[in-house]
């Protein structure tokens, strides 16, 4: 028979971390799924927009993201909002609990996605933006998209 051929696994985002965070130092953190949770995933049916990730005794705990019911689990099947530990080395949860202690800084989960077959979650030490920072980017944004147009009619 044939090589296997790779399906394309779909990210997860969120894009309301970019939005109300100013986004700090990245952490890739592995995420322990139920079967059901894996295969919802895989079809792309999750949502992390309001979740975040708080540092427990166990050590770091995902909060509130959401992974949809897989349709075929039947009584087997998850709670699309249960807490999920994330799996990191102990230096680097070292490196975020001093973050977080030190005032002002919470951890956001960036995206969630599979990497060699194993589900990975990029989180960030992050710090919020008052409502004057929003604004600033938001001009700038305006800005630069005012420009790009600029320089399409001129061509």
């Amino acid at each position: 028979m044939g090589a296997r051929k790779e399906m394309a696994t779909p990210e997860v985002g969120n894009p309301k971390a970019g939005r109300d965070y100013f986004i700090g130092p990245t952490f890739e953190a592995g995420l322990m799924l139920r079967g059901s949770e894996v295969k919802s995933l895989r079809q792309g049916r999750a949502n992390i927009a309001d979740s975040f990730v708080r540092l427990g005794p166990k050590g770091p705990v995902l909060y509130r993201a959401h992974i949809a019911e897989w349709d075929f689990a039947n009584r087997l099947n998850h709670d699309p909002y249960r807490p999920r530990p994330l799996l990191l080395h102990a230096a680097e949860i070292a490196k975020i609990t001093e973050e977080v202690r030190s005032g002002g800084k919470t951890i956001v989960p960036l995206k969630v996605y599979f990497k060699h077959g194993l589900a990975k979650v990029l989180i960030a030490i992050c710090t919020g933006k008052k409502q004057h920072d929003r604004r600033q980017d938001i001009k700038a944004r305006d800005d630069k998209r005012e420009m790009q147009r600029a320089l399409r009619r001129r061509r």
